[in-house]
């Protein structure tokens, strides 16, 4: 009962230190108490729990490192934040072309690229103007050029000759190369060599039938003298390829002597071409089988060197007989 009287008296007197306290204390004082009492009690209240205070977020922390006011340095945030209307720039530029429209613009066509376009426009012209400067000039204007950028060409219809044999030697690569690829797929059976040759020189010469009655033309243009340079570089390309692809790695002398013959013996079979009236140029594909039979049965070196001759003196002969086809003479019939 006694301890009971005293606890009563313990809170009047509590009571009446808190009217003092509110009484006697400013109000603002007041409110500070209480809130840090508050506090206190939650820091306790966290300690016993054991959770920690996350760390500062990524922009928070950028934040606490901006430089205070009065600094030389000022970032961009800070810029774009202070004037909404500024506009962050790129600091890498785009410095590609862009016309009017605001689509990026194509690279410009090169020279070489349009003369080779006129070029191959003006081939459907050959068969009505030949070989010349009016095929050239017809070309253009299908391209929508003027005539005048026939002038274009230093060495006129030659550059037309030209282009056009490159034109086929790289056909002929492509369809050498797909057949080539056909054979290691397992596709298609490897041809003997006689066959390959045989193949891949009559498909070179069958791209000059649309064109056979001008070619005597074009050949007198490649024999010129400042065609030669240009023109023995396309046809060793083009038997070097042949030869290529029909499976030759030798490295001795047989390499010279493989394509020295096979060059006699396409511009040979050329020049018969040219003057075959047969049905489908059966007689030009019977002298190209027994010319191919000739290099592939070469059995020593002595016969080797004996068909280089032999090819040596067919171009030569084979140059002669262009040459009268310039006048006219052995004309195809």
């Amino acid at each position: 009962m006694a301890a009971l009287i005293r606890s009563l008296r313990a809170v009047r007197s509590l009571r009446g230190l808190g009217s003092v306290v509110a009484t006697t204390c400013p109000a603002s004082l007041y409110g500070g108490l209480r809130r840090g009492f508050h506090r206190a009690a939650l820091l306790a209240s966290d300690s016993k729990s054991d959770q920690t205070v996350p760390p500062p977020s990524h922009h928070e922390h950028y934040q606490a490192q901006e430089p205070r006011q009065g600094s030389s340095t000022f970032s961009t945030e800070q810029a774009s934040a202070s004037d909404p209307g500024t506009q962050h720039e790129d600091p890498w530029p785009n410095t590609s072309y862009q016309d009017q429209s605001g689509e990026q613009a194509e690279d410009y066509e090169t020279e070489d690229q349009l003369q080779a376009r006129i070029l191959t426009a003006a081939l459907e012209f050959v068969p009505q103007h030949g070989w010349t400067v009016e095929a050239i000039a017809a070309g253009a204007e299908t391209l929508g050029l003027s005539a005048a950028s026939a002038g274009m060409f230093d060495n006129g219809a030659g550059d037309l000759v030209l282009h056009f044999v490159g034109q086929c030697n790289v056909q002929l690569t492509e369809i050498l190369a797909e057949e080539h690829n056909q054979v290691q797929l397992g596709q298609a059976e490897k041809k003997k060599t006689a066959d390959f040759l045989r193949h891949a020189v009559e498909t070179r010469l069958r791209m000059l039938v649309p064109y056979i009655d001008t070619w005597p033309q074009a050949m007198s243009l490649l024999l010129l003298p400042h065609n030669i340079p240009e023109s023995l570089k396309h046809l060793s390309t083009l038997v070097d390829d042949i030869w290529y692809y029909a499976g030759d790695r030798s490295t001795d002398m047989s390499w010279y002597t493989r394509r020295a013959a096979l060059t006699g013996i396409y511009n040979t079979t050329e020049l018969v071409m040219v003057q075959d009236s047969s049905p489908d140029f059966e007689e030009t594909w019977v002298f190209l089988d027994n010319r191919i039979r000739d290099v592939v049965n070469m059995a020593n070196t002595a016969k080797q060197v004996q068909a280089t001759g032999e090819a040596v003196v067919q171009g030569l002969m084979g140059a002669a007989v262009t040459l009268k086809n310039i006048t006219g003479v052995n004309q195809r019939r």
